[in-house]
């Protein structure tokens, strides 16, 4: 597989995963805050749809793993340790996302028991909320590492590289101290035009296979 190839599949699966999304907007029509027997109720009452979303959510998390293993692949030659730290805040945020879809799944026979326990199925949703929240903080530091790599990288543009700090610092800001948000809301509405960018250019352009060549071979010099 050539690196320009494995470029466009990475954009293929990042596509993917914001295409699939975190089931948590699935449910937002769902759940009626301080109501938690309505709550139950909504999740019942559109069974399929719910569980459609846990199925969107394991693809989401699924093409984001892939996504983590390819930008490896592709960045090792800009800096090993760097590539290599951002893999491993990818995979965490996966598998805290991972845990949180299992909070996700049990609100659904926790609603169908709703009458013993009114609201178990609004806590296991509050979980989920959570652990997404939570993956974010994760995902924000993995697309600002990115970031750095692309800025540092021979073969992307560095604007893609600047975007996709500016969108890790924004989901960052967003999930790890949600008070900023609002004084910082224009700034952190770039988070995903950063990310979107990056993507495009993956599937038209991919990357300049000549230019990567030439830092691997220089990466495995200096080594």
């Amino acid at each position: 597989m050539t690196i320009r190839r494995t470029a466009r599949i990475a954009g293929v699966f990042y596509l993917m995963d914001i295409a699939f999304g975190p089931a948590l907007y699935a449910i937002r029509k769902f759940v009626v805050l301080g109501d938690a027997a309505q709550t139950a109720t909504n999740i019942v009452a559109h069974k399929t749809l719910f569980q459609l979303g846990f199925a969107g959510n394991l693809v989401a998390i699924a093409t984001y793993v892939g996504v983590t293993a390819l930008f490896y692949q592709l960045f090792k030659p800009v800096n090993r340790t760097v590539s290599l730290l951002a893999a491993f805040l990818g995979l965490m945020g996966c598998a805290v996302l991972a845990v949180g879809s299992v909070f996700y799944l049990a609100s659904l026979p926790a609603s169908a028991a709703a009458q013993q326990s009114p609201t178990l199925a609004l806590m296991f949703i509050r979980l989920y909320a959570q652990s997404f929240n939570t993956s974010f903080v994760f995902f924000g530091f993995y697309c600002l590492l990115i970031g750095y790599l692309i800025f540092r990288s021979t073969f992307m543009p560095r604007i893609l590289g600047v975007g996709m700090m500016l969108a890790g610092l924004g989901w960052g800001l967003t999930f790890l101290w949600p008070p900023l948000v609002q004084y910082l809301s224009p700034y952190v509405m770039l988070s995903g035009v950063g990310e979107a960018a990056l993507i495009v250019w993956l599937l038209v352009k991919g990357v300049n296979s000549e230019r990567w060549n030439e830092q691997a071979a220089a990466s495995r010099l200096a080594s």
